[in-house]
């Protein structure tokens, strides 16, 4: 049985998608971009702060599915400019090292 998994927590979804969608124990999370789910807005600063967002609104759509960091088995990240790979990976690596 399927189950659609919502919180205010995180950005409310912009188009005909949920996000996240809970399957037996599969959890599936919709793309994240660095949103302020109180605002709507892009948070300000470096891609630092920005991945920091982004994994503060991943970690309120986990929690709102029973889920945490430790049940993450895969991810997919994308980035504007590679450039930005190390600092971005300094702060990624602090949710999953």
């Amino acid at each position: 049985m399927r189950k659609v998994i919502q919180t205010e927590a995180a950005p409310a979804a912009v188009g005909p998608y949920s996000q996240a969608v809970a399957s037996g124990d599969l959890l599936c999370t919709a793309g994240q971009v660095p949103l302020d789910p109180a605002t709507g807005k892009l948070v300000p600063g470096d891609i630092g702060a920005q991945t920091h967002q982004v994994m503060k609104n991943l970690a309120a759509v986990l929690a709102a599915a029973g889920a945490g960091w430790a049940d993450v088995v895969k991810t997919t990240c994308f980035l504007a400019d590679m450039a930005d790979f190390a600092a971005f990976n300094a702060v990624y690596a602090e949710y999953f090292a």
